[in-house]
């Protein structure tokens, strides 16, 4: 029997909409088997997204998705499996929420300094004691009118040369990776054709992630084309890493694509989950 997979989805505890244990109940409404929470920098929400998918009789992957920067480019690496218990982790996401802090007032400065005013008090606001991430700026602006919706706030509020940029200074590569199995975990690429990377430029950072002790490639992804699903399935046959899959799913109001409507992996995959204990957490 097909199990149906969602290795990639977040939450309150980061800047999902959804807290962590609405977020199980809507995924199982959706015919999701396994579920994996892997909200940005954080675990603050795998207790309660656990609980929750004891009582609706899923299985679930605690997850966590962590900032990285590859030369000049920030991606995104899902551990899938860690003890959030851990440690070695625990310090090092600490360490980002540190600086993603900073950067929220950062941001918040620059847009005040635009007219903007109350950015980072009411980004704080909606991420409900959470970490604070562009996303809730993005809110804030549409809830105070200044732009239409979130794709129009990041082009002319967020990005690169707009008036709310801040440059990201996230950890290596190899610090991730070296984080999430410390924790027990499977280092996965998240989303990797959202980088815009050349074919040359995508193998060589496959290479170092699988130098670095990295297991898997997010072949199928909410953010993925048909084609590009086909394309990252060679990627990781040709680097041996196992193929994952997750929605990136952030909650009804901005999601990539609706909780439980992934495509299959491409037969050629190798699912992730292979040898997970019993073929699933189940």
């Amino acid at each position: 029997m097909k199990v149906n997979y969602d290795l990639h989805t977040h939450s309150t505890a980061s800047d999902g909409t959804l807290a962590p244990a609405e977020l199980v109940r809507q995924a199982a409404h959706s015919n999701i088997q396994v579920l994996a929470l892997t909200d940005h920098d954080t675990t603050a929400g795998v207790a309660e997204a656990a609980s929750a998918a004891q009582y609706h009789g899923i299985g679930f992957v605690p997850g966590v998705e962590i900032s990285a920067t590859w030369g000049s480019k920030g991606i995104h690496i899902v551990g899938l499996g860690i003890d959030p218990d851990c440690a070695i982790l625990r310090q090092g996401l600490e360490s980002i929420r540190e600086y993603r802090l900073w950067r929220a007032r950062e941001i918040g400065r620059k847009l005040d300094e635009k007219g903007i005013s109350e950015a980072f008090e009411g980004a704080r606001l909606l991420a409900r004691g959470g970490l604070i991430a562009r996303p809730h700026f993005a809110r804030y602006l549409i809830a105070q009118g200044v732009a239409s919706d979130m794709r129009t706030v990041f082009k002319r509020y967020l990005v690169r040369g707009k008036p709310g940029f801040v440059p990201s200074r996230w950890v290596t590569l190899n610090e991730a990776v070296t984080w999430i199995k410390a924790a027990g975990g499977q280092a996965v690429i998240a989303h990797p054709a959202r980088y815009s990377l050349t074919r040359t430029k995508l193998r060589k950072l496959l290479g170092e992630f699988v130098g670095a002790g990295g297991e898997g490639l997010e072949v199928v992804s909410g953010a993925h084309s048909r084609e590009e699903t086909r394309t990252m399935a060679f990627h990781a046959l040709d680097f041996g890493l196992s193929a994952s899959m997750g929605s990136d799913y952030h909650g009804p109001e901005c999601s990539w694509i609706e909780l439980g409507r992934l495509p299959e992996l491409p037969a050629e995959a190798v699912p992730i989950w292979r040898d997970w204990a019993d073929s699933s957490p189940l």
